[in-house]
């Protein structure tokens, strides 16, 4: 997935949901991660677990889309989960997924 965003990025089809929101800019991009996470909140509340995954696979998807708008792969953001394996509550000062 996250290959076939990068290929809209950098060849638009006007046809193309991706291409649609990265041709909106960042903020087009955050406005749909946010309006999915709300989804996510509301099929758990519901307590339907096949909605929560639907809704969540969108909101992944969107991540993916906010990824791709930075340039940033996912295999950054696994290696940024490894490294807090075990040292929960740490943040760490400089570098790839800090946090100031």
């Amino acid at each position: 997935i996250a290959e076939t965003i990068a290929e809209r990025r950098r060849t638009p089809n006007p046809e193309s949901y991706v291409a649609r929101l990265f041709a909106g800019g960042e903020d087009r991009i955050l406005k749909k991660v946010v309006e999915e996470a709300g989804e996510v909140v509301l099929a758990s509340k519901g307590g339907k677990p096949e909605e929560v995954i639907y809704e969540t696979a969108d909101v992944l998807f969107h991540l993916l889309l906010v990824l791709g708008y930075h340039g940033i792969t996912l295999e950054a953001v696994y290696r940024e989960l490894a490294g807090r394996f075990g040292k929960p509550g740490l943040r760490r000062e400089g570098g790839e997924g800090a946090k100031s």
